[in-house]
């Protein structure tokens, strides 16, 4: 099993930027890719960006057209943490975001093993 712990969710206004990490633990051997989703009151879950690693080399982030250039995926390979840096926040990324694990770096939400808990993202205009 693999657990996820997302930190960093909070209250922010629009234009301002927040910070989510997410710590792996457990048995991360077969995890190659991580990644991040949300999901806001009443819509579906989204995808939001992911990324994928091999050998000591991390590469290939991907990210949703809703937040591509406002968004940055980022991963230290030290310690496994997946960040999202959150840049020139909108009212709209308003949601849970959860922290994702797999083996490979998908869009799909079914397609990844494990989840997070989710931490609250609520950005005021």
């Amino acid at each position: 099993q693999v657990q996820l712990v997302e930190t960093g969710g909070g209250l922010v206004q629009a234009g301002g930027s927040l910070r989510l990490s997410c710590d792996p633990s457990g048995r991360t051997f077969n995890i190659y890719a991580m990644g991040w989703f949300r999901q806001a009151p009443g819509k579906e879950r989204e995808f939001v960006a992911t990324i994928r690693w091999t050998g000591g080399n991390t590469r290939y982030p991907n990210y949703a057209d809703s937040v591509k250039g406002r968004f940055t995926i980022s991963r230290t390979n030290a310690k496994n943490t997946v960040y999202l840096q959150m840049n020139s926040l909108k009212p709209e990324d308003t949601a849970v975001y959860y922290c994702v694990a797999g083996r490979f770096p998908t869009s799909v939400a079914s397609d990844y093993d494990y989840w997070g808990q989710g931490t609250q993202v609520t950005v005021s205009s």
